[in-house]
């Protein structure tokens, strides 16, 4: 386990999963919103990861709310204030990190699901030595709010959201609101970012996701066109590829398709 000092905001904690046979290279795994690093199927995909001679970083975002158990939503100021950008210097501050502690060579990859494939596009975009991505059921744009929502968060100066697992009221602040009307388009356009990517990149989406519909990676395929580009259309498949919280068992059939197609990606286009 490791934690990165981010002050004034929570520390980042992780952890490293590292091979115990071939290594094959190393890949960040970021989470999504209302999401964290030992949520349902990210754990288990460290984990074959590893045994698959991968290297896998997993960590909570400093804005994930996320608190020291690695489970429970206690940070809750820091939640309301987390950005885009903030969790784009997230991912840069566990790359750095990583590379100082001697677990990251030149060129990695990255994972990314929901909000954290919009990250991990915006991120690769960026760092010539990302060397491949995989996301699964990412977001195609941080505009997810109606026009009346916007207004609401106006009003208010911050907009709620339950957390479907705890039930806990979270609440976004303005700073996160302020990033989706004048950036999404431009500096934090994920479609932008996708369209200068020329790197293997594994595209799944799962055709019945009920939060980021299936016209979103079709909208990121169109996108990527200079990109090395697997786009893999997940059938019957929901916005976790089935899982939930805690993993089920047995591991559900088009999930541990998925998991599986992930890793031999990263075995093939790390080594």
């Amino acid at each position: 386990r490791f934690e990165i000092a981010r002050a004034p905001f929570p520390p980042i904690r992780g952890e490293v999963r590292r091979p115990e046979g071939r290594h094959r290279g190393t890949v960040l795994l970021v989470h999504g919103f209302k999401g964290f690093a030992r949520w349902g199927f990210f754990p288990y995909l460290a984990d074959v990861l590893a045994r698959g001679g991968v290297r896998a970083i997993s960590f909570d975002m400093s804005g994930s709310g996320i608190g020291p158990d690695g489970e429970s939503f206690t940070e809750l100021d820091a939640f309301r204030d987390n950005t885009v950008s903030r969790e784009l210097q997230d991912v840069a501050l566990v790359r750095d990190h990583a590379r100082k502690a001697g677990w990251l060579e030149h060129r990695y990859g990255v994972f990314g699901h929901s909000r954290g494939g919009g990250i991990a596009i915006l991120h690769a975009a960026t760092d010539p030595d990302v060397a491949s991505i995989a996301t699964w059921s990412a977001i195609a744009t941080i505009a997810r709010w109606s026009p009346d929502d916007l207004a609401h968060w106006h009003a208010d100066g911050e907009f709620r959201v339950t957390n479907a697992r705890t039930g806990q009221v979270l609440t976004l602040g303005p700073a996160f609101r302020d990033e989706v009307e004048r950036q999404a388009d431009t500096e934090l356009s994920i479609t932008a970012a996708a369209s200068r990517l020329t790197i293997p990149w594994l595209l799944a989406h799962g055709t019945a996701d009920e939060t980021v519909p299936f016209e979103e990676a079709e909208l990121l395929r169109a996108s990527a066109a200079g990109a090395q580009l697997r786009f893999t259309r997940i059938g019957g498949a929901s916005h976790t590829m089935d899982s939930k919280h805690p993993l089920p068992i047995p591991l559900p059939p088009r999930l541990d398709r998925v998991v599986t197609m992930t890793v031999d990606f990263f075995r093939s286009t790390l080594t």
